[in-house]
């Protein structure tokens, strides 16, 4: 146990069944750490940048997915490419021997490499100039959520812990993950089929750790424990009337209007109807679709969005109380509504022991003063898909600087301040080689 422990008042309350070991003062690989972050770094920001300028959709990285991999080999990794489509797997088996039974702990790393389908904005030298066809439209492609980033930095702590491969005593499994963002219509891909292409199998990680960049102060951590990002249910609703003359609304059913007023309905939902004091909530309807002239009132309007949740309960009394809204309001008006609710990302959880043990490795890498609990993020994460499996830990890594304006992740102005990568390969690096010391029961 190699770190201090540090911020437990922040858990104060947070009780796990086997608990933790806290972590004591300096880590034995510190020093080695920061010296090969330091020579890294220039290699993460062209990585960075090279990733940048050619983004790729979800189940499309091919060409990401070859540079990893050739990266990957060439530190002597064990590498598994076409899991899930374009991910890649690598096992980096470190060579000190524990001293109690078996190979010693196993920790993963994940990163996700797919791109938006956003046109850039932003005024950089390697900003992105790509283009292609998404569900039918041409349209730009951009890293507009920072992906690009989370692949240079675990990148750069692979080339880390490879150079300190003799040192660990135990495996890191590197986990470079497409369509994050969703797979294209028709297809499967992300954590989910990851973890059936066997990401978590052979060997088997006892914890996760995974990092994403936003819109804070650069090179600031934030983390949570337990409930941490939402989950994110699909929503689509149909409402059929009938159609007829613009001019004679009266010989038909509007479904526009119909539409209209479960758009209203719903809102009152999360505004009136559920206590968004235990846990927040968002009900919101981004697309409407009918119609094809001004003087036809059309047959049926499409409605599509999403229901975020952090607590299933209120989960699933939100979804009976979204579906009877839409019927009621239709069949008070002579109309009918189809209503399909997906079965939705799961939340986020992080672990309340790993976080907590995690807290002083994330202090020494960003410094105590950068590390703070965040506030639930309702924004969404397949990651969650791998805590199911083992436990883990989903961070934040800020990366706008002081005096730039901080456009949200999705944005075609998001700008990530290449200042925070070193922040974040230490942060990975260090989570990694802490995890297997401290877990591995001594080491001869």
């Amino acid at each position: 146990m190699f770190r201090r422990a540090t911020l437990l008042s922040t858990l104060v309350g947070v009780t796990a069944v086997h608990p933790l070991p806290a972590q004591t003062p300096g880590g034995p690989l510190d020093a080695e750490i920061d010296r090969l972050v330091g020579a890294i770094t220039p290699e993460v920001v062209a990585w960075r940048r090279d990733i940048h300028e050619h983004p790729e959709l979800g189940n499309r990285e091919f060409r990401t997915a070859a540079l990893v991999a050739d990266h990957l080999r060439s530190l002597g990794i064990e590498v598994r490419t076409g899991v899930a489509h374009t991910g890649v797997v690598g096992v980096l088996r470190g060579g000190r021997v524990p001293s109690g039974a078996g190979p010693g702990p196993v920790v993963a790393l994940r990163a996700d490499m797919d791109a938006l389908p956003v046109t850039e904005m932003v005024d950089l030298p390697f900003a992105s100039k790509v283009t292609t066809e998404y569900n039918g439209q041409e349209v730009g492609v951009m890293h507009a959520c920072g992906h690009d980033n989370h692949v240079a930095i675990l990148m750069g702590a692979a080339s880390v812990l490879a150079s300190m491969r003799d040192r660990l005593p135990g495996t890191v499994v590197f986990l470079f993950q497409p369509a994050e963002e969703g797979a294209p219509e028709g297809e499967r891909g992300g954590a989910g089929l990851m973890i059936e292409d066997g990401a978590l199998s052979d060997p088997v990680p006892d914890a996760v750790f995974g990092l994403h960049v936003v819109s804070n102060p650069v090179g600031t951590i934030r983390y949570r424990p337990e409930g941490a990002m939402a989950g994110a249910a699909g929503l689509y609703i149909k409402v059929v009337g009938r159609q007829t003359h613009g001019a004679m609304p009266w010989d038909g059913v509007d479904p526009v209007v119909v539409a209209s007023q479960v758009v209203v309905g719903l809102q009152s939902i999360v505004a009136r109807q559920v206590d968004i004091t235990k846990a927040p909530a968002i009900v919101t309807v981004a697309t409407i679709h009918g119609g094809v002239r001004g003087n036809i009132i059309p047959d049926s309007v499409v409605m599509t969005g999403t229901v975020r949740t952090f607590d299933p309960e209120m989960r699933a009394s939100i979804n009976e109380r979204i579906t009877r809204t839409a019927e009621k309001i239709a069949e008070s008006a002579g109309a009918t509504a189809v209503v399909r609710i997906s079965a939705g990302g799961e939340v986020t959880w992080n672990d309340a022991e790993l976080t907590r043990w995690a807290v002083p490795t994330l202090e020494w890498a960003a410094g105590a003063d950068a590390v703070s609990v965040s506030q639930p993020w309702t924004a969404s994460e397949d990651f969650a898909l791998y805590e199911k499996k083992v436990p883990g830990l989903f961070f934040f890594l800020g990366v706008v600087p002081e005096g730039r304006t901080a456009y949200p992740n999705h944005s075609p102005h998001f700008y990530a301040d290449e200042s925070a990568l070193p922040v974040g390969v230490k942060a990975m690096a260090g989570l990694a080689a802490d995890y297997l010391f401290d877990h591995a029961g001594g080491v001869s």
